[in-house]
């Protein structure tokens, strides 16, 4: 992916967040400059991983496989092992009107996924076997706003603004947006997106950039090494 097209993407969808009121921390407007200036400052946010997450899962096809995402919070790993301190993550992602975000589970993550506004979010759910792929027969649970809702292996749940689903630990689903974009909540354990993302096909889950301009902002993935 080129960072001018990573540029254009960060100011579309800043545009987009603003535009159903939500306000993104200050931090995800300070230059690669001020970052840099103020590196001896920011391990809290270098070490969470918190900020821009733009991904085409290393397909470059971002508006047909891809994902827009902002970290807003996230604890430590080693907290969350020892069951005490800050156990939570935040993110804020847009999902592109028929953009997929591919077949995956989380090992220790459970999440909910939250319909913030625009279109319908849909998600496609499937359990998973004993040795941990997809099973393609038994029903989900997927609880849903407080409500258990069951669903056949693959059945596509839709979501409206307002409404959302819980996925624990297994859990396989992929999701896209249809009647427009959407605007998207991940409220969360501890995210550790190096080592806690299981896809059913071969792809990764960050993109190599090409460097053609100048960051406006820094990816979370640009941290090791801009901020080195």
């Amino acid at each position: 992916m080129k960072r001018s097209t990573v540029n254009d993407i960060i100011a579309e969808a800043d545009a987009f967040i603003r535009s159903f009121g939500y306000i993104l921390p200050p931090f995800a407007y300070w230059s690669p400059e001020t970052m840099r200036q103020r590196k001896s400052e920011i391990a809290g946010i270098v070490d969470a991983r918190l900020g821009w997450d733009i991904t085409d899962y290393g397909q470059g096809r971002f508006d047909e496989l891809g994902l827009f995402l902002f970290t807003v919070r996230n604890g430590d790993v080693a907290d969350l092992k020892r069951g005490t301190g800050m156990l939570y993550a935040e993110k804020i992602m847009i999902s592109r009107e028929n953009q997929l975000s591919p077949m995956h589970r989380h090992i220790v993550k459970a999440e909910d996924i939250i319909n913030r506004g625009g279109g319908k979010l849909v998600l496609e759910l499937f359990n998973s076997a004993p040795d941990g792929s997809i099973d393609r027969k038994s029903d989900v649970v997927a609880p849903c706003d407080g409500l258990n809702r069951t669903l056949k292996a693959g059945e596509r749940l839709s979501l409206t603004p307002g409404e959302s689903v819980t996925l624990l630990p297994g859990i396989w689903h992929a999701f896209w947006a249809e009647a427009g974009d959407v605007l998207i909540g991940e409220v969360s354990t501890v995210n550790d997106d190096l080592t806690d993302n299981v896809f059913a096909e071969p792809i990764d889950r960050f993109s190599a950039i090409e460097e053609d301009v100048d960051p406006d902002r820094l990816l979370v993935s640009d941290y090791p090494q801009w901020l080195a």
